[in-house]
């Protein structure tokens, strides 16, 4: 649980869930104290952040209580995606610290400053910024590189025993950082295009990490690295599932105790 200052959120959030952990968001219980680091990776499914995946996690820590702080790298996205045609925008370029800003509602800060000594836990939504601005991946699969800072923050975090939460696309930084991570996109067969994305189970694997599989208002816990993770929009959804599934990746995240 995250008691590092103030009550455990983790106490909060499982009051929170007498239904279960999809009923979690459902109350409005307090716990304030627990500091969370959200790190994005732009704004915008195709060439940033996935948009509702971000809100999920804000509203659900807000409703937790935790003290949120946003951070992005301040580097140029790998390219610019016109979202209304999914198609490369090929005149414009833009800042992924800048576009985070959006979603941040100005309040975001270079990944660059991001340590452990201020936050209890770090979280990292999806979209495919995750495998195109915090990595390679996106062009470089199994032999991808990470952002530097990206590479620091999740070390620092595996080394100070704080917990980790990745969602969507984003557990293939894990995969590729901490050596023998457990973590789950979803299912590893595309099943008529429920999964559209399950061909990434199969790099996970070949980065020598361990992939799960899990449904989408489901997360898994490696519980030995302290990493928590749930597909979200891995998954051709509705998007109260991918809700409840980051619910779930939260609430899982809070049973971990932190030094």
């Amino acid at each position: 649980m995250l008691t590092s200052r103030g009550p455990a959120l983790c106490t909060a959030l499982r009051r929170a869930a007498p239904g279960g952990l999809a009923s979690f968001h459902s109350s409005a219980r307090r716990c304030r104290g627990a500091r969370v680091a959200v790190v994005l990776s732009g704004c915008g499914v195709y060439d940033g952040t996935e948009i509702h995946e971000a809100s999920a996690v804000l509203v659900h820590l807000s409703r937790g209580g935790a003290e949120v702080q946003m951070y992005a790298p301040d580097v140029p996205q790998m390219h610019v995606i016109d979202h209304s045609k999914g198609q490369p925008a090929e005149a414009e370029s833009r800042n992924v610290l800048v576009e985070s800003a959006r979603i941040a509602r100005g309040k975001i800060t270079s990944l660059a400053k991001l340590t452990t000594a201020d936050h209890d836990a770090v979280i990292f939504p999806g979209g495919f910024g995750a495998a195109k601005n915090l990595s390679t991946f996106a062009v470089d699969g199994k032999d991808c590189k990470v952002n530097r800072e990206v590479e620091r923050v999740l070390k620092d975090f595996h080394k100070a025993g704080k917990p980790i939460g990745l969602c969507c696309i984003s557990p293939v930084l894990a995969a590729k950082v901490l050596s023998g991570a457990e973590v789950t996109v979803g299912h590893e067969e595309e099943e008529g295009g429920k999964w559209p994305y399950a061909g990434t189970a199969g790099a996970i694997k070949e980065l020598g990490a361990k992939h799960c599989v899990k449904e989408v208002t489901e997360a898994h816990v490696d519980t030995k690295n302290k990493v928590v993770t749930t597909p979200a929009f891995m998954c051709e959804t509705a998007l109260h599932h991918i809700f409840d599934g980051i619910g779930a990746m939260l609430f899982l995240l809070t049973s971990f105790q932190t030094p």
